[in-house]
């Protein structure tokens, strides 16, 4: 926005300091001209030396004014100078926080987001400021890294399936006796994982949008939903869900908290046990809350795998199956679908393996 060139606001403080204690010692002075009048007379009898009043008479209050008067100007015109360089330099050093961060401010619109204000001193009004930017910093920093890991990854992702397409076609265009049924069976898995790649990417950008109509929704619906849809999958792989819990309203997007508790529960048939695994779906209420829980039993984890799951595209090797690996975002989208809802995600390695994923989002 342009604006008009105007007066600092130093300056202005400055004013404002000097005006008013111009203003503070003008009535200063004013009341002590009213308490002289109300104990001296107007006028009085000349006395002579033999102390017998003469004819002549003193007008005391017009020479007392003449007196006052310009010791009052002399003390008016040394409280203006005071006011002016006392309250420039108080000014200024009210408002030394004011300008680091200013130019804290103008070194992050630069780009510059590792730079933080740290604004010593005990805490006021500019060091709660100075400690919100910096917290915004830092989130803006974290975020700003988040993003760039992701569109690096996302351009490998991508780049991975149309490499090995066209690796695939210059096979068949300089071999045209190789055969074609397998050539168009790898053509089609490596097709399928980049749509569903290119969807997971979509679905992840609307969702940060939060362009969604928030309704009534049943998480134990949801969840049986969830779990009735990947019942098949969890044959395949031989793993047991077991489902529990009321009724769990909440308010938010049926077909996102679908999709969120799709994720966890495909998330945690696929990552189990080699066999005889289980799944345990759980909704519950709490005081001002609805809670969704999956856990699954699997191989160990440590807090620190456990702590980047939920990243774009990080996928822990121990946890990946060779025959379902996803597009590693499912976790991602989790994430999302919980933040864009105003709920929390946690995730929590199981003591004798596996994970624990609850997600907690607000009552309706």
């Amino acid at each position: 926005m342009d604006r008009a060139p105007g007066l600092s606001v130093r300056l202005k403080l400055t004013l404002s300091y000097a005006g008013f204690l111009m203003v503070a010692g003008a009535l200063l002075l004013a009341a002590v001209w009213v308490f002289l009048l109300r104990y001296v007379p107007d006028r009085a009898m000349l006395i002579n030396p033999d102390d017998r009043p003469t004819d002549g008479v003193f007008p005391i209050r017009s020479a007392l004014l003449e007196v006052f008067a310009p010791r009052a100007a002399a003390v008016l015109a040394f409280l203006l100078v005071f006011g002016l360089v006392g309250g420039w330099l108080l000014a200024g050093r009210m408002l030394a926080p004011l300008t680091r961060i200013t130019e804290a401010t103008r070194l992050a619109t630069d780009g510059s987001l590792s730079h933080r204000i740290q604004l010593p001193g005990r805490e006021d009004e500019f060091r709660e400021l100075a400690d919100a930017f910096d917290a915004m910093l830092t989130r803006l920093e974290a975020h700003d890294a988040e993003q760039r890991r992701f569109a690096a990854n996302a351009s490998h992702e991508l780049r991975t399936p149309l490499a090995i397409s066209k690796a695939l076609l210059d096979v068949a265009r300089t071999d045209p006796d190789h055969d074609t049924g397998e050539l168009v069976d790898r053509l089609h898995a490596v097709n399928t994982r980049a749509i569903d790649l290119t969807e997971a990417l979509l679905l992840l950008s609307r969702a940060n949008q939060r362009s969604f109509t928030r309704e009534p929704v049943d998480l134990s619906l949801v969840a049986e939903e969830a779990t009735e849809t990947l019942l098949p999958l969890a044959e395949k792989h031989g793993v047991t869900i077991e489902t529990d819990g009321d009724i769990t309203p909440t308010r938010g997007s049926q077909p996102l908290l679908l999709q969120l508790t799709t994720n966890l529960v495909q998330n945690a048939i696929v990552h189990n046990l080699p066999e005889q695994g289980t799944v345990w779906v759980t909704t519950a209420v709490g005081p001002n809350s609805a809670v969704l829980t999956v856990e699954n039993t699997g191989d160990p984890l440590t807090p620190q795998q456990v702590s980047t799951l939920t990243e774009p595209f990080q996928r822990g090797t121990e946890r990946v199956r060779t025959d379902h690996a996803g597009v590693g975002l499912g976790l991602a989208i989790v994430k999302t679908i919980t933040g864009v809802h105003d709920g929390t995600l946690t995730l929590t390695p199981r003591p004798a393996g596996g994970l624990r994923i609850t997600v907690e989002l607000p009552a309706n």
